[in-house]
């Protein structure tokens, strides 16, 4: 749990910053840090990547990639976060709900909480939600002086959800082999390149597409390699 909690901590300090510095934020300085974190996503995705099998990244990211554009996964979690925003306007009381609720969204939807949380419960390494942290402490930052406190109540659902991941991926731990995490590590290697891709460069990349690839990954594991 020591990665979710810096991740807390990390909201919780951008987004206090965030309220200090209202108004005082430039476009230009924001674009730039989250285009630097982007690159250190990048480098993160790649060296989870390396220890991958190429032919089982080609083909659990291939029919991964496949399943999640036939299913839709990015287009439905976009439509949920938009049907929720929309429900939590109408007024100036409903800011804080709406900062709470837009920031719960970015920080938890997404290739990176998972698979950050699954190396942090399966192999105790917290370096994906160590590096998620930094980015998204800067973001609260930025959303924070734009929405108001709410987006700090997101530190709750990135506990909670992040959490649960952890604990359920720890329970996992005896049942999986050291060889088949590597595996899985490494396609979420690339799912995390992809972001940085997309921060950095915005490549437009549907990561969240590419998330049935864990599945096929230990499919194609288990058929092929074990």
């Amino acid at each position: 749990m020591l990665g979710t909690l810096v991740n807390v901590a990390a909201v919780l300090a951008g987004g206090g910053a965030g309220l200090l510095l209202k108004g005082r934020l430039s476009s230009r300085v924001t674009e730039n840090l989250l285009r630097v974190m982007g690159l250190c996503v990048c480098v993160i995705g790649l060296s989870s990547a390396a220890g991958g099998d190429t032919l089982l990244l080609v083909v659990s990211l291939a029919s991964g990639a496949v399943i999640g554009e036939t299913i839709d996964i990015d287009g439905g979690l976009n439509r949920f976060g938009l049907r929720i925003q929309e429900k939590m306007r109408g007024g100036e009381s409903s800011r804080i709900a709406e900062g709470f609720v837009t920031a719960s969204l970015l920080f938890c939807v997404g290739a990176m909480s998972i698979v950050g949380s699954i190396d942090s419960g399966l192999r105790g390494d917290h370096s994906v939600i160590f590096t998620k942290s930094v980015i998204d402490g800067v973001t609260a930052m930025v959303f924070a002086s734009a929405l108001g406190a709410g987006v700090l109540l997101s530190a709750l659902s990135i506990l909670f959800y992040q959490g649960a991941i952890v604990l359920c991926a720890s329970g996992l731990q005896g049942v999986l082999s050291d060889s088949l995490i590597t595996q899985i590590s490494a396609v979420g290697g690339v799912m995390i390149l992809a972001l940085g891709l997309n921060m950095a460069l915005e490549a437009k990349v549907k990561a969240a597409n590419l998330l049935p690839a864990f599945l096929t990954a230990a499919g194609y594991y288990f058929l092929v390699m074990a």
